[in-house]
């Protein structure tokens, strides 16, 4: 396949890949398509394979891609030789091995990247009064009028489960004044890169911004555990 179609392929289950992103993790040694005579990039079935391994832990367990290519090598050097191997089974795991348990994504077409807000309503579980109330403290934004992307499903979601189990919206605005606290503070770091006209460095600048995400709510949610230990005796 050449590149196109490859991202044609992806792009129904992460929405938010590119060309530039392809050729970023190709660089980074993630995966290797052969090149025809005139240099043009052409994928295998197992290129593909690797690359959904790639965008799978980073969407779903947060992972560097220091660690997701510590496993791809883990993976080759136990498959052996790769002639004949078409879509592997890969399966992301943390640094120690272990698959980081977090909550399920919230299901979704993968392919829908705007919601209407009856379908965020739905979809979440909140009442209109509610979302109304959420907007207001900026727990969710319309990307357009009457439009939220995928983030604020995820969001509204969780905002939701929350509430079921007695927490008041007001409650959440210390949630949202840390946030913004770390998007100052990530955007300092990545913000060299992404003014950057190189399409690589923007690309870095998307994977830095992915990995510091992660690494942020794997702090935060260890430093909840540990906090609450005490008062659940475990």
């Amino acid at each position: 396949m050449s590149i196109g179609e490859v991202l044609a392929e992806l792009r129904p289950d992460f929405p938010d890949t590119t060309i530039s992103k392809l050729r970023f993790l190709e660089a980074e040694g993630l995966v290797e398509p052969r090149r025809t005579p005139s240099g043009y990039r052409k994928y295998s079935w197992e290129d593909v394979a690797r690359l959904r391994f790639v965008l799978t832990a980073q969407r779903d367990q947060y992972l560097p891609l220091r660690v997701i290519r510590e496993q791809l090598a883990r993976q080759d050097a136990e498959a052996g030789p790769a002639a004949g191997r078409t879509r592997p089974a890969l399966v992301a795991v943390g640094p120690s091995g272990e698959v980081p348990g977090r909550p399920p994504p919230v299901p979704a077409p993968a392919a829908q990247s705007r919601w209407s807000r009856t379908e965020l309503l739905e979809r979440s579980g909140l009442e209109s009064s509610t979302l109304a109330e959420v907007e207001r403290l900026g727990l969710v934004v319309a990307d357009a009028p009457g439009w939220y992307d995928a983030d604020a499903v995820v969001i509204a979601s969780a905002v939701a489960g929350l509430l079921r189990h007695g927490l008041e919206v007001r409650h959440l605005r210390a949630v949202r004044a840390a946030a913004d606290r770390e998007v100052g503070l990530f955007a300092q770091l990545v913000a060299p890169l992404a003014r950057q006209t190189d399409p690589a460095a923007r690309a870095r600048a998307a994977e830095t911004a992915t990995e510091l995400v992660g690494l942020s709510q794997r702090l935060h949610a260890a430093l909840v555990r540990s906090g609450l230990r005490p008062t659940v005796g475990r």
